[in-house]
């Protein structure tokens, strides 16, 4: 598990090892095995967003970091990562399956048609299997999709939604409540540390790994290909994962990168919330690629090199 919301936490033989988490006895003196890994963050300079919330860890390695507050904060459609890793809890796929077939019902497909938030194009009727919904939930970011799954899980989406806050707590992510499956309401609130452990347990899944790795997606019945709304996958090294933009939240993205060469790459993740939020979507969505794309060229430049000094 990730770091908590004030400890760091570093690998050691026996797993994750729990450091000072600034409070009670020996609070501000770190154990000799923090040394490594405060090493390591001295040697990193990353770019950390002026504003909002921001949280980066390294698999293998542990946090390098946190920048902003750790109170909820809306993150709009990244909550549709945890659809999408609650689905595949509830319905697990082995990667390269497609999984049953899931008809879509009359209220997804009249939602299509929203002018007022995302949707993807699916017609009443059509058959569509698992693997290509989650699709369409993660590159577009359907949010007709995000509520079709839900109720062909759990038979309504309040009940999946109870769902997604049972396995949020069973995860450690104590600031984090799901209000809607698709995160349109402004009431789904989290914290980029929260959601950084459950970037993690997402990319354990090897079909929600593959599919937001996608560039993009097909639909039967509609012309040409739905693009994923995440283009820091244009970036060397980025394979995932998901966006989310609203007035009220602004530009978030929670991000993963493969870093180094050779047998010796890193899983880096990534977490940026809250960028230019109450302005538009589009102007906080562009915020949010600009900023966890000005930290994963600083890792990609920076990290190989400073991880090897660590350990020489």
């Amino acid at each position: 598990m990730w770091a908590s919301a004030a400890a760091v936490l570093v690998a050691g033989a026996g797993g994750w090892i729990g450091l000072s988490d600034g409070s009670g006895p020996g609070a501000g003196r770190p154990t000799a095995q923090a040394s490594p890994q405060a090493a390591l963050r001295a040697r990193l300079d990353l770019p950390w967003p002026e504003e909002g919330q921001a949280s980066v860890a390294v698999e293998g390695v542990g946090s390098l970091g946190v920048s902003g507050g750790r109170e909820p904060v809306p993150i709009a459609s990244v909550a549709k990562v945890m659809t999408a890793y609650q689905i595949l809890r509830d319905h697990p796929l082995r990667a390269g399956e497609d999984g049953p077939e899931i008809t879509v019902d009359e209220t997804a497909a009249q939602e299509s048609h929203s002018l007022s938030e995302s949707a993807a194009p699916v017609r009443q009727g059509q058959r569509l299997t698992q693997r290509k919904l989650l699709e369409l939930l993660l590159l577009p970011s359907g949010n007709n999709v995000a509520r079709l799954l839900a109720r062909w899980d759990a038979g309504s989406e309040e009940a999946f939604v109870a769902r997604m806050n049972r396995t949020a707590a069973s995860l450690g992510m104590t600031r984090t409540r799901y209000t809607g499956a698709s995160g349109l309401e402004a009431t789904t609130r989290s914290t980029a540390e929260d959601q950084l452990t459950l970037a993690r347990r997402a990319m354990e899944q090897p079909v929600l790994r593959e599919v937001v790795a996608m560039r993009e997606t097909t639909v039967p019945g509609h012309p040409g290909p739905l693009a994923n709304t995440n283009r820091l996958l244009d970036e060397p090294g980025v394979i995932g994962l998901k966006t989310g933009s609203s007035t009220p939240a602004g530009g978030n993205l929670m991000w993963a990168a493969e870093v180094g060469s050779g047998a010796a790459r890193h899983l880096v993740l990534g977490v940026v919330l809250g960028q230019r939020a109450h302005t538009s979507p589009a102007e906080g969505l562009r915020a949010a690629l600009e900023r966890s794309g000005r930290l994963v060229d600083a890792l990609r430049r920076d990290l190989p090199s400073a991880l090897a000094e660590v350990r020489s």
